[in-house]
């Protein structure tokens, strides 16, 4: 939890909530989509691992997503985690 009361969303969460889930691929599927280890896209998704430029590059080509909004969500995240 945070100042306001809200704990902060991984930009893994919201790939998974936004994205997966809803499209019906599975995360194996989408692991080979973007040509990644399934067991990096997990912990993409479980917020264990960063979104880096790479990463949100693959989104944005799979998703249509732009990549510059992962990368916006991910520091973010960061900002509001180590304002703690």
């Amino acid at each position: 939890m945070l100042k306001n009361g809200m704990r902060p969303v991984h930009p893994g969460e919201i790939l998974f909530e936004d994205y997966i889930k809803p499209s019906g691929v599975s995360l194996s599927a989408v692991a080979l989509a973007l040509d990644m280890p399934h067991s990096e896209l997990v912990a993409l998704i479980e917020g264990r691992a960063k979104f880096t430029a790479d990463i949100a590059l693959r989104l944005e080509r799979y998703w249509g997503s732009e990549a510059n909004g992962w990368l916006a969500l991910q520091v973010t995240y960061d900002l509001r985690i180590a304002e703690g």
